[in-house]
């Protein structure tokens, strides 16, 4: 299992208890990024597909390979990317996309553990939302066209879904935007953003019950308010 470490956000100062995701290696052992113990955990303005990788190596094989840089996301809403130690430089820090620690699943019939596909591209944003909607309980989620911009629009029965795959932040308009489309179709709207939303649509999301996720580059979708929360609690209509 991976060591864990305190971690201080720096702007709202929350202690957080911190272990990196372990990834199998080729050999199949897990192998997690080593932390950096007490160096302090900075907050995310920027992020880019080139800077979201570092390096470990496997302490059975040797192999070493690139990994998801790790991230934390806070209460408070900042996004923290987590100091590693690379096998190559040393110390090493990289901008990634920002995290929120989900809600465990509860219910009378847990579902099984999600298994996501590692997004390094746009359309792998779109995949690992489309696979997620589909483990929370949606059927016949398919993609569907969109007026301009970049986001991707995923429907299923009683659903309407929005995927930003660009490096810009969700803004306010987005989501008003599919809630009005969801409202429509007397569906729920879901919004899923690789690089977060904006404080103002943050808020008129929680205002109008908008699930928000965002897309860690494991493909694991994670909520950042409470709609999404409950959704991730109740599950989709099976």
């Amino acid at each position: 299992m991976a060591e864990s470490v305190p971690v201080r956000c720096p702007v709202c100062r929350r202690e957080h208890l911190y272990a990196a995701p372990a990834y199998p290696c080729a050999c199949g052992t897990p192998v997690a990024p080593p932390l950096v113990r007490g160096a302090p955990a900075v907050p995310i303005t920027h992020r880019t597909w080139a800077d979201a990788w570092v390096s470990a190596r496997c302490p059975s094989c040797g192999r070493r390979d690139q990994w998801p840089q790790p991230e934390l996301g806070c209460a408070c809403g900042t996004a923290l990317r987590i100091p590693v130690r690379s096998v190559a430089s040393g110390p090493q820090q990289s901008s990634v996309p920002p995290l929120h620690i989900p809600l465990p699943p509860t219910g009378p019939a847990p579902r099984p553990a999600f298994h996501p596909v590692t997004i390094r591209t746009g359309r792998d944003a779109v995949t690992a939302a489309a696979l997620y909607l589909k483990w929370l309980g949606y059927r016949d989620v398919r993609q569907v066209e969109q007026r301009g911009g970049h986001s991707v629009g995923l429907h299923a029965p009683g659903l309407v879904a929005r995927v930003e795959p660009s490096t810009r932040r969700t803004t306010l308009r987005h989501v008003e935007t599919l809630w009005l489309s969801a409202l429509a179709d007397s569906a729920v709207p879901v919004h899923f953003s690789l690089a977060g939303y904006t404080d103002e649509a943050r808020a008129r999301a929680d205002t109008l019950a908008v699930p928000l996720f965002v897309l860690d580059l494991t493909g694991t979708p994670q909520p950042v308010n409470s709609p999404a929360d409950e959704l991730v609690t109740t599950g989709g209509p099976d």
